[in-house]
């Protein structure tokens, strides 16, 4: 046999090249067969609607309402387990308290808890708080990325060889682990950024987490050098981990999560696939989108309060001449809501006063001019089913910007707010497990008859 050049790890070779081009040759399936076979693509019908794949009592997602016998858009709401979103940030805010772990508590048990359980939660994540000896040099420091999402995956399937009940998918096993992951996620995250920022040549931090403090303070004291922080930076980070905690059973990573556990397998395996789900620009890198968008806008938009301006430029974004050219304004826009998302409502009178304190009005200014003009523009370029109104991440992208957050750690902090959904979720498909998920596909190919190799 003849030999072969050698190339490195990451090369993509020209007979790799020749593979995938053949592969593109033979795998695209006429758009029309979507139209003549009835398929739902992404789970959605033509007007956008979902497809009802479950039943789920741990999150609500409103979008519209029926009057007069039709179904209009409404005003979004969020609920969690019955309790308006609005609500439990609100009141957590007037008891100046933080609201992750009531929430995360919540999610997982369908309850709001008393002021007494809430403390022994609390506690227990505390406790739950560590790292085995040496994890963190043999894991993490080791072969540290550049992706804090795979980081975080690799820590989570690596904690698995750590646990004696791996596979075991009791109740109170599995409801063990989640909680486990969920006191741990800061930790992984954080430290994986660390030894990457050390791998670049910068000072390596790897702070002890505190037992006192919430999740929200120990991400900002894991992560500073100095580990201070405001108590306002603190309460909107936490506000921030509220609202992504959880988002309706349909969302992909929940969705993952649901179809992987389905299968039976353990609790460490589900949060990996639900992070490799969570990873994609399309879901959890969504805001590293808007905030390198508002990068480039910043430099091409000469004059911040010129409206026309703007609309220039967003013409631009979504005619594909400007920033990546995906024809795409990110932060706008969401696949349930129309009218508004409860979050980003939730989100914008924050970053205002955050804006005020960090000295950032101007740019806080720039996003309120996009926010209004992007929907017209929208509008005005498109034709469009529903209505476009700021997601999510067109406000959480600027608040971690606003911390001094590295951008590295915008998605990983999604998914330390998502586990606790995703063990709502998770533990809802294993007390009302049924049969494994598996959605049919329609075969389009032709039949071949086989030739044998030396007639090809």
């Amino acid at each position: 046999m003849a030999s072969t050049p050698i190339y490195s790890y990451s090369d993509v070779t020209p007979a790799i090249e020749a593979l995938a081009a053949r592969s593109l040759q033979n795998s695209c399936i006429d758009p029309d067969d979507y139209v003549r076979y009835d398929v739902k693509r992404g789970l959605r019908d033509l007007n956008g609607k979902g497809v009802v794949a479950g039943l789920t009592e741990v999150s609500e997602i409103v979008s519209n309402q029926v009057v007069g016998g039709k179904t209009v858009p409404c005003e979004g709401q969020l609920f969690y387990r019955g309790y308006s979103i609005e609500d439990l940030v609100r009141c957590s805010l007037q008891e100046k308290r933080f609201g992750f772990e009531e929430a995360a508590y919540l999610l997982m048990f369908g309850q709001l808890p008393t002021r007494r359980e809430l403390d022994d939660f609390m506690d227990q994540l505390a406790s739950y708080r560590t790292l085995p000896k040496n994890f963190v040099r043999d894991v993490i420091l080791k072969a540290p990325s550049a992706d804090m999402m795979n980081s975080l995956a690799k820590c989570v399937l690596s904690i698995a060889s750590y646990d004696d009940k791996t596979d075991d998918i009791s109740l109170p096993n599995v409801v063990r682990q989640c909680m486990q992951l969920i006191a741990t996620f800061p930790l992984y995250s954080v430290y994986s950024y660390q030894a990457y920022n050390y791998k670049e040549g910068n000072s390596l931090y790897i702070h002890a987490p505190s037992p006192e403090l919430s999740t929200a303070e120990n991400i900002l004291s894991l992560l500073r050098a100095d580990s201070s922080y405001s108590f306002w930076e603190a309460h909107i980070l936490d506000i921030c981990l509220m609202l992504h905690a959880e988002h309706g059973g349909g969302n992909n990573s929940t969705f993952t999560t649901h179809v992987v556990t389905s299968s039976g397998t353990d609790t460490y395996s589900c949060m990996a696939a639900a992070l490799a789900s969570l990873k994609g620009p399309k879901h959890g890198g969504a805001n590293i989108k808007v905030i390198r968008m508002f990068e480039d806008m910043k430099q091409q938009v000469k004059d911040w309060n010129d409206e026309d301006e703007i609309k220039r430029y967003l013409k631009a974004l979504l005619h594909g001449e400007a920033f990546d050219r995906a024809g795409l304004i990110y932060g706008m826009g969401h696949a349930v809501y129309s009218l508004s998302d409860p979050r980003a409502n939730i989100l914008r009178s924050f970053v205002e006063t955050l804006s005020r304190e960090k000295g950032r009005t101007e740019e806080y200014g720039l996003y309120s001019r996009v926010e209004r003009l992007a929907p017209q523009v929208i509008g005005d370029e498109r034709r469009i089913y529903k209505g476009v109104a700021a997601n999510v991440d067109f406000y959480s992208g600027f608040v971690y910007h606003m911390l001094d957050l590295p951008l590295e750690l915008y998605t990983p902090i999604f998914a330390v707010a998502r586990i606790a959904g995703w063990s709502a979720h998770r533990i809802e498909e294993l007390i009302n497990m049924g049969k494994i998920i598996r959605p049919a596909y329609c075969y389009v190919g032709q039949r071949q008859a086989y030739v044998p190799i030396d007639q090809r």
